[in-house]
């Protein structure tokens, strides 16, 4: 009978994913770190965390991960829903199929994981779902409309899943991360340009893509979202959310700021950002 928190982490191969499982391992959970490419996971291995090639757009990869740490462990604790990537780009510019991608890992990619620990957990009478969002999950910002929209869809998710499981002893948290160093910002930047640095959005992604620039500069570490993560997964009471890192306390703005003036804000931070980095 394994006795230790069993967890698993999605996205684990660098960034914030990365630092989470370092992070649980070390408050003595079994961790079971997942991504596609498991080559870029080999520090994780050195520290004695199991890494595992995950596809979270496959259905058949997600099920047999799950169907091994049941069988390895006897059970799964918690699942932190991380992976996930941003698709940059005014919305008449970016293709459908596409869109649609972005939706299948930030979105669906989600949705298959949980639906896969659920039976495991329901029959413990206890677990923890934790999905990493964003602060676009509640603030939205031009030329990542597809991004926005599939961090928005898991807020809301998260919130319906959290009623749903409240009988079940399940609990369920969201943690929204600012501007975190990572690969993200520089990935976003190239198809933000590579989509809509030409033609009638030239400007806007100008603008769009020095704020990138501007908040990698002064982006927090991914240690911080670590923290929440461990709070939210080891707490005995966790919050239903958290937010942490560089120009998440826009989320205090949102709740008294009306639209417009948010848009004006948005517009002088692209001004103020372009002189920055120039």
């Amino acid at each position: 009978m394994h006795h230790r928190k069993v967890a698993l982490v999605t996205g684990a191969s660098s960034g914030i994913g990365n630092a989470i499982a370092r992070s649980l391992h070390r408050n003595g959970v079994t961790v079971y770190a997942g991504a596609r490419r498991v080559d870029r996971m080999n520090d994780l291995d050195d520290l004695g965390i199991t890494t595992v090639a995950l596809d979270v757009t496959d259905a058949d990869s997600v099920e047999q991960v799950v169907d091994r740490i049941v069988s390895e462990t006897g059970r799964i604790d918690i699942l932190v829903n991380n992976a996930g990537f941003g698709l940059l780009g005014a919305l008449e510019d970016v293709p459908i199929k596409q869109a649609l991608g972005q939706f299948d890992v930030n979105l669906f990619g989600a949705a298959r994981l949980i639906k896969s620990v659920l039976p495991m957990m329901r029959q413990q009478h206890s677990g923890r779902i934790i999905n990493i969002t964003s602060i676009d999950g509640k603030v939205a910002q031009p030329m990542a409309s597809w991004y926005v929209a599939s961090k928005f869809a898991l807020e809301g998710l998260s919130d319906t899943l959290r009623l749903e499981l409240q009988p079940h002893g399940i609990q369920v948290a969201v943690v929204e991360p600012g501007s975190i160093q990572s690969e993200w910002a520089d990935i976003a930047a190239t198809h933000l340009h590579d989509t809509s640095g030409d033609g009638p959005y030239a400007k806007t992604a100008t603008m769009a893509a020095a704020i990138l620039v501007a908040a990698k500069r002064y982006a927090s570490e991914p240690q911080v979202i670590a923290r929440l993560v461990d709070r939210a997964a080891l707490a005995r009471r966790p919050k239903t959310r958290y937010h942490a890192g560089t120009g998440s306390q826009i989320l205090f703005a949102r709740r008294f700021l009306s639209d417009k003036t948010m848009d004006r804000i948005w517009r002088l931070t692209g001004e103020a950002a372009q002189r920055i980095t120039r």
